[in-house]
This record gives C-alpha cells, structure tokens and sequence, in this order.
C-alpha cells in the first residue's frame, strides 16, 4: 500500500464517519421530543391529582366507608356564616325603657290639690227652694235656684239661738220666732236685730265644703 493510498483511506474513514455522524443526529432530537411530550403529560396528571391524604380503604371519589373525617376538611358554610354575620349575639341592644316613667316604672298621677275647709255634706242633699242645717258646724246653707248655694250662721243674732228649720223660703228660729230669707239672710220676722252672717262655702266633686 502506498502512502497516497493510506491517505486515502483515512479520507474515505472520516468522510464515512463524518456522514455517519450526521445521520445520527435527527434521532437525539426525536428522543428529545418525545421525552418532553411525556413529561408534560406526568406534570399534567400530577397536577389534576389531589394532594389530601386519601385513606387506604377509600372509594374511587376518595371518601372513606364512614364518610369524611370530621375536621379534615373545614366547611365553607361556616366560615361563610361567620364571616356574614360578624359579632351576631354578641351584642344584645338594650331594651327600651317602659313608657310613662323613668325606670320601667309607671308614672305617677299627680294628686288633686286639697282644698282648706270642712266638708258639710252631699250638696244633693240641698233642696232647690229650702236649705240644710248644719248644726254641728253652726251653718246652714241654702239653694234659692238650682245650682246657686248660699251659707249663712246657723245662729240667731237675736239671743243666740241655732236655726231648727228651713221652710217657705225662710230660715226659723225656734226660740222667739225669727226668720230669716234663705237668698241673703235678712230679717223677715224679729225679735232678731241683724240679719244672719254670711259663710264662705264651695261645692267641690258633688261637696259642700265649708271654708
């Protein structure tokens, strides 16, 4: 073999494992490719797979025989509840106080102011025309027209005598005969000298009150 042979073989070599090596090239890239297809389908099925803890006797939903655990899971509707009603019973609004009084207690009636005097009697007992004596109080009192009351002294200005009727329109005495008219106490008959003194008095609630 002749050098220029010798070389000529090894030219022949290389070229043959040059074209060679680029033959091979097209395959790593296939191989490549479909690795990368395959390891984006694995990431996609790891990434629909749940991460929870799944009980070994659990069904395909993964749910184990007796149901969910209780606490495993926190329930959405609670949190939900809370959430929307923030202090609910914690604060209870106080109640209104009652009406008409401080305190829930009822107001009190203001009381009617009393009058100064001595009750005499029921002015229905006052006849329209005539009049009651009032002997213990030394009064008597008078109704000349309905609704219109007078009061005068029971005692006779004559010798001091109480009056013992009402009649006629006039006011007697017993002892020596006076009488006195029933609408202002002036002498009718005598021996009295002075007409009978007027009595301050006021008809309070159907009253006669002596003032």
């Amino acid at each position: 073999m002749t050098p220029q042979s010798g070389r000529d073989g090894e030219s022949t070599r290389d070229s043959e494992s040059g074209s060679g090596g680029a033959e091979q090239d097209p395959g790593p890239t296939r191989r490549g490719v479909l690795l990368g297809v395959g390891l984006a389908g694995l990431g996609g099925a790891l990434a629909g797979c749940s991460t929870a803890a799944v009980p070994y006797d659990a069904n395909e939903a993964g749910i184990p025989p007796n149901g969910p655990a209780q606490g495993g899971m926190p329930s959405s509707g609670a949190t939900t509840s809370q959430a929307s009603t923030p202090g609910s019973g914690g604060m209870s609004s106080s109640p209104a106080p009652a009406a008409g009084g401080q305190g829930g207690q009822p107001a009190k009636k203001k009381a009617k102011p009393r009058l100064a005097g001595t009750v005499l009697g029921a002015a229905s007992e006052i006849p329209v025309g005539g009049g009651k004596i009032y002997t213990a109080a030394k009064v008597v009192v008078t109704q000349p027209a309905r609704g219109q009351y007078q009061g005068f002294s029971a005692v006779c200005t004559h010798v001091g005598c109480i009056m013992s009727t009402v009649a006629n329109g006039t006011i007697d005495c017993p002892c020596h005969g006076s009488e006195f008219k029933i609408t202002n106490g002036a002498v009718v008959t005598g021996p009295a000298p002075a007409p009978l003194p007027a009595k301050q008095i006021k008809i309070v609630d159907g009253q006669v009150i002596l003032l």
